[in-house]
């Protein structure tokens, strides 16, 4: 026996478990033999089109690769098991699957193989899993925008996807992300939460509850309003539940993420972005043109970020009324000005003719927060109105509430108690119901 082959077999005799079976026979040894035989690159590709077959090539590929005598000391139940296992990773989303299914998990952060952290009730924390390797995320990534006939590459190293049950991916690799590819999945609920829900966990107390359903059934134009992660998906989803079945709503959203009963006559629209090929992209501001055409009561936008918000104002303008959208603003105040820079980013109009059209397109903005602990709440309820003397739009609060800690306090009775008075006919509100609330809340 030569020198090699003592030292072969000493280092295969400290690599063996109590049992003898020698460490190291796991998933990812299987992993790595297997590029013997196949790329799970060319799998994920295949997974596109074909993900029976798919699945087929890398069983194919297992079985190979556990003929080698390595692989002798285990049981034909251990391999069945390795290879069910390496499936799952394959197939599946690997480390971050358990996060995935969790409903209590919100964000779900992969900085890299070894680094993972996820959100639960506002917090972040630190994931004891990992993946093996950064290849392994790449599989991951190509596995989730494969279907949707994205790419991902050195020449185009972001991308925005949707996984199938709603949830909002954004992927950046190499050469752009140093560290390694960076994941990010926005999970949503898969049951919409209802206003009384809201108010059960602390968001706003119950007279917000009332006013924000009577805003609903009064056709007011609502701008839900806040930073990233402070509920405004949530809130515009709880506002839209309470849209009357009889009215025809039109949706247009990047990742449809709205939630309706199914009573509701609801139109779906999504946008799409450019496919592999660089073609075949549609915007929102394309579908907010288009849905203007398609006889809607409402019309509800996932999110204003740019020129569509030029078509949002004219929709608002044009017998539209009890339209819903989100943008991000970190008060109510300023909301009319990222308002007017997303306007001129559609056309280059007078800063008081776009003021007008905001004045006169929206009632009320919503303006929600996240405090320091995780909490998320309604932070304050404010009126928008045109001062035509000033040529600029007035933003008025009627509600603010500091924190999450602390109650909210009403400044002054709202222009739509007012209006319902003066016109009780023009609004399927009781005025009875609205005196006694005001009592309620003024008189305490």
């Amino acid at each position: 026996m030569t020198l090699t082959d003592r030292v072969r077999e000493v280092e295969g005799m400290n690599s063996a478990d109590a049992d003898g079976v020698p460490t190291g026979l796991n998933v990812e040894q299987l992993r790595r033999d297997i590029r013997n035989w196949t790329s799970l690159e060319a799998i994920a590709a295949i997974m596109v089109d074909n993900p029976q077959r798919a699945r087929n090539e890398l069983r194919s590929s297992c079985r190979h690769a556990l003929a080698e005598s390595k692989w002798d000391p285990l049981s034909g139940a251990e391999k069945r098991a390795l290879v069910e296992e390496l499936i799952d990773v394959v197939f599946g989303m690997g480390p971050v699957e358990s996060l995935v299914d969790d409903e209590s998990v919100t964000e779900i952060m992969v900085n890299g193989s070894s680094s993972i952290f996820f959100e639960r009730d506002g917090k972040l924390v630190k994931s004891e899993l990992s993946f093996d390797s950064d290849e392994q995320v790449r599989v991951l990534i190509d596995r989730i925008i494969g279907p949707l006939g994205r790419r991902i590459d050195e020449s185009s190293p972001m991308v925005n996807a949707r996984l199938a049950q709603g949830h909002r991916v954004h992927a950046v690799i190499p050469p752009i992300a140093m560290d390694g590819p960076h994941l990010t999945i926005r999970a949503f609920t898969r049951r919409a939460l209802s206003l009384e829900e809201m108010r059960d966990f602390g968001s706003f107390d119950e007279t917000v509850m009332r006013f924000l359903g009577w805003l609903v059934k009064a056709r007011r134009n609502v701008v839900v309003s806040g930073g990233t992660g402070s509920g405004k998906t949530t809130m515009l989803n709880a506002l839209s539940r309470l849209v009357s079945p009889d009215e025809r709503v039109i949706t247009i959203e990047d990742s449809a993420e709205l939630k309706f009963d199914e009573v509701n006559h609801v139109v779906r629209l999504e946008a799409r972005p450019r496919n592999a090929e660089g073609t075949g992209e549609v915007t929102i501001r394309e579908l907010v043109i288009n849905a203007l055409r398609m006889r809607p009561d409402r019309i509800i936008v996932g999110e204003c970020r740019s020129g569509e918000a030029l078509d949002m104002l004219q929709a608002m303008n044009t017998g539209h009324d009890g339209s819903l959208t989100t943008l991000h603003a970190n008060s109510p105040e300023d909301v009319v000005d990222r308002m007017i820079t997303m306007v001129r980013y559609a056309v280059n109009l007078p800063v008081d003719a776009i003021e007008a059209q905001i004045g006169n397109a929206f009632h009320y903005i919503v303006q929600v927060s996240r405090g320091g602990d995780g909490s998320r709440y309604l932070q304050a309820i404010a009126e928008v109105a045109y001062d035509r003397r000033k040529r600029a739009c007035d933003v008025q609060r009627v509600y603010e509430r500091d924190s999450c800690a602390q109650p909210g306090r009403w400044r002054r009775v709202p222009r739509l108690v007012e209006e319902v008075r003066r016109r009780p006919f023009a609004f399927p509100l009781d005025v009875g119901e609205l005196d006694a609330w005001e009592r309620e809340v003024f008189v305490r």
